[in-house]
């Protein structure tokens, strides 16, 4: 199955599904270009699994995940900046979380709780001009409030902001991205995803983004003077930077389908065939690509068929795929101390995120 998600959903974002919102806090300037993005669920949690890939991850708390083990359901989801430093942007949410008595109850009161937050990191060190500039407990109090305040199917804002703010896939500028689809089913699934990555999401033959091969619908490659100048230019981008450094994509896929553990970390590895489709190559040495699932079960379980969880497993695949294309379409040039990272759009003016 292939789907134009930006046709089938309301809002065209992982906040299509139901109780789910999407907080940002950014940090840009001042030597400053990272963030953290949270995904807080309905209050008693949904039920969440993990597939982690690649040869650098940066995680926590994706042991609890393991369907073999205690936790069922979680509050919310952390994605961030900062590497592994930016990993203490969990302990903010965890704070905020426990102020309200949400977790895991481990006591007779209801404030006696521990808040399991997953969370996972990508790499933009420095990218700011400043190496020791990246998220903490603070920044994920900030982004985790920041999503409490939204409406429900508030749709999220994607490009420059949040985990996604010092973002670069390839040598392109990448950010966050978001994509939906109602299947005939009624069920909603969606993806959110923070593109950073060592490979290309470009077509090096064509200058098409990868993703676009997927949409089920004709490519119109842009004119071969565009691409070429293109290409120019981020040769010198790539020569004025050097190698490149560490880096990751991350994604949260959700649906509002009654999903076991074992079920959503199903999920959760099929949606990573979503990313191989959009950025080439992918799971390197120097990434840690991560990807969340998480079911609220507001829609009861598929007809009791071995086969029944097909069209979710297809939908998540196809929403990580259409979110890493409108990531690196929302996404804005970036010039600073740190390097300059120029945007697809800017590269290849001719293209529109509405196309």
């Amino acid at each position: 199955m292939t789907t134009d998600a930006a046709a089938c959903s309301p809002t065209g974002s992982l906040t299509d599904v139901a109780g789910l919102r999407v907080g940002h806090a950014t940090l840009h300037g001042d030597g400053q270009l990272t963030g953290t993005t949270v995904v807080l669920a309905p209050e008693g949690g949904a039920v969440a699994a993990v597939d982690v890939r690649g040869g650098g991850p940066g995680t926590r708390e994706t042991d609890a995940l393991d369907p073999r083990n205690l936790v069922r359901r979680v509050e919310a989801v952390v994605l961030t900046g900062g590497s592994a430093y930016g990993l203490d942007a969990a302990s903010g949410v965890m704070a905020w979380l426990e102020e309200r008595g949400r977790g895991v109850r481990v006591g007779p009161e209801p404030s006696q709780v521990v808040p399991v937050v997953p969370a996972a990191c990508v790499f933009d060190l420095g990218r700011g001009g400043d190496f020791r500039a990246r998220p903490g407990a603070a920044t994920g109090r900030a982004a985790v409030e920041a999503a409490a305040r939204t409406e429900p199917f508030t749709p999220v804002v994607e490009g420059n902001v949040g985990a996604g703010t010092g973002a670069v896939v390839g040598a392109v500028k990448g950010g966050v991205g978001s994509a939906s689809v109602r299947l005939d089913s009624g069920v909603t699934v969606a993806a959110l995803v923070v593109a950073n990555a060592a490979g290309s999401g470009v077509d090096p033959g064509t200058g098409t983004l990868y993703g676009r091969y997927f949409a089920g619908r004709r490519v119109d490659h842009p004119a071969p003077e565009v691409h070429e100048e293109a290409t120019r230019r981020l040769a010198e981008v790539a020569a004025e930077k050097g190698p490149p450094p560490l880096n990751t994509t991350l994604a949260v896929v959700a649906t509002d389908a009654a999903l076991s553990k074992a079920q959503a970390q199903k999920l959760a590895g099929t949606s990573h065939d979503g990313m191989a489709r959009a950025v080439r190559p992918v799971h390197l040495l120097n990434d840690g690509d991560t990807v969340f699932a998480l079911a609220t079960g507001e829609r009861p379980p598929a007809p009791d068929s071995p086969l029944a969880l097909n069209e979710i497993l297809a939908a998540g695949a196809d929403m990580v795929t259409a979110a890493i294309v409108r990531a690196m379409l929302a996404a804005e040039s970036v010039r600073t101390p740190g390097g300059t990272f120029p945007a697809y759009l800017d590269l290849y003016a001719a293209e529109s995120p509405h196309r």
